[in-house]
């Protein structure tokens, strides 16, 4: 048995290994963020992969903030109604599978080489005739082929970015998702809150049934110009607020019980292992959506409903990591999520002082989100969140000064030392409250778990 479990391990090792190398060569291209407004690329692979993003049905999702959390949940409904399912997902945290997943766990790495190895001649062939494709154009082409390959029932496909232009916007969804928008990206996507929603509305296609969430009235009348372009007269909009609601929210040991107001009728006290109302509003667009899809927007089974969401997680969002001190990480990386971020901490935890480990990109509005973070935060620990997109930590510093005052702002370019300064700063205290939070990077968090030992 001893040499079973040996050859098992060199095999792992190996197919790992062979993982490692295929997403060095796909890293390689062009990056995620750097966005070249077309879908022909993508469209071409596809069309020689026989579409394969049209042999299933699409849950698509975009918005600035809750994408992820929101495609979880959806994800795990389906499974619990006993769909097989696919989600693509982006960034990951730790190993690339994870944007790929089949009935909610990672593709393998074994699988992830074999999926390279099927698309990467068509691909090739594409990058001769239309230019190369991009990192995340290649990762979007990989996962409608796995999932097709499985084959899946149901795709829930998170946008890289946008909408309109997003490689993923080849695929036509049954519904669409557009969590909160606000101002984020604008290098790429605009400035002003009409512009962004303009680019996220273009998920809408005719037929589908939008789940929108509740929005600025700038963000809210783009998006329903959109919706009835496109819809004419299919098609249906289901508005938080008005369709559907969070009738009641009450913060419990572990999470959070709800009382949501779906399309089918009214789900009561339902556990959500997550903390923070927006978790609550991501939990209602994820019911809402699964709904609009399966049933046609009659109710789901009770049980199913309260086991799925019991069951749900979404690493690297206000996860508690560590305890003795209480290490928190939350990949909120724009003003929005921040402000979110701090309601939550204060709704869920109760900490009298916090130490916060934090680390941005350069392209980000890096005043602000400190401005959201500074009433949290008694100590700000200032980092790298790491790569080639990172803000320098010596820049990082000169805005934490002028938001934060010079005596609440301590430099560790290293990440390893600045988590270790904020848990002797937490455990310096006497006060039992005190805790470290790592955020302002789903990077950065992504490092620190990994610090931390999270798998």
């Amino acid at each position: 048995m001893g040499g079973v479990g040996v050859e098992s391990g060199v095999q792992a090792a190996a197919d790992r290994s062979a993982a490692d190398a295929v997403y060095t060569q796909i890293v390689s291209r062009a990056p995620e963020h750097d966005v070249d407004p077309t879908v022909d690329r993508v469209l071409a692979v596809c069309d020689l992969l026989g579409n394969p993003q049209h042999t299933y049905r699409v849950v698509h999702l975009t918005g600035t903030n809750g994408k992820t959390s929101t495609a979880r949940m959806v994800e795990r409904l389906l499974r619990e109604l006993g769909l097989r399912t696919g989600r693509f997902t982006s960034p990951h945290l730790t190993r690339a599978n994870e944007r790929i997943a089949i009935d909610g766990e990672p593709i393998s790495d074994a699988r992830f080489v074999e999926v390279w190895r099927d698309v990467c001649p068509y691909v090739e062939m594409v990058d001769a005739s239309h230019g190369r494709l991009s990192f995340f154009e290649v990762f979007t082409v990989m996962a409608f082929a796995a999932f097709a390959d499985a084959p899946v029932d149901v795709a829930v496909v998170e946008v890289g970015m946008g909408g309109v232009w997003d490689a993923t916007n080849v695929a036509d969804g049954q519904v669409a998702v557009i969590t909160p928008v606000a101002v984020d990206h604008e290098r790429y996507l605009g400035t002003s809150l009409a512009s962004i929603a303009a680019e996220k509305a273009g998920i809408v296609k005719p037929g589908s049934t939008l789940v929108l969430a509740t929005q600025d009235p700038v963000v809210e009348q783009v998006v329903l110009e959109r919706a009835a372009q496109v819809h004419g007269t299919g098609g249906r909009v289901v508005r938080e607020g008005l369709d559907i609601d969070v009738i009641d929210r009450v913060a419990a040991v572990g999470g959070q019980l709800l009382t949501l107001r779906g399309l089918g009728g009214v789900y009561s006290e339902v556990f959500v292992p997550l903390f923070g109302e927006h978790q609550a509003h991501n939990a209602l667009l994820a019911l809402v959506a699964t709904e609009a899809l399966v049933t046609g927007g009659g109710a789901l089974d009770a049980g199913v409903v309260e086991q799925a969401f019991a069951d749900v997680s979404s690493p690297g969002r206000l996860e508690v990591v560590r305890s003795s001190p209480t290490v928190l990480v939350d990949g909120a990386h724009n003003p929005a999520s921040a402000r979110a971020l701090v309601a939550a901490v204060d709704d869920a935890f109760a900490l009298t002082r916090v130490v916060g480990v934090v680390g941005v990109m350069a392209d980000k509005d890096v005043e602000q989100i400190l401005g959201e973070l500074e009433p949290l935060l008694a100590e700000i620990v200032v980092t790298t969140a790491g790569g080639p997109r990172a803000l320098d930590p010596d820049d990082l510093a000169q805005v934490a000064n002028e938001v934060f005052g010079p005596d609440r702002v301590h430099l560790e370019p290293r990440l390893d030392d600045a988590l270790d300064t904020a848990v002797q700063r937490a455990e310096g205290e006497a006060d039992r409250g005190s805790a470290v939070l790592v955020t302002g990077s789903i990077h950065l968090v992504a490092q620190a778990r990994v610090l931390l030992g999270r798998p």
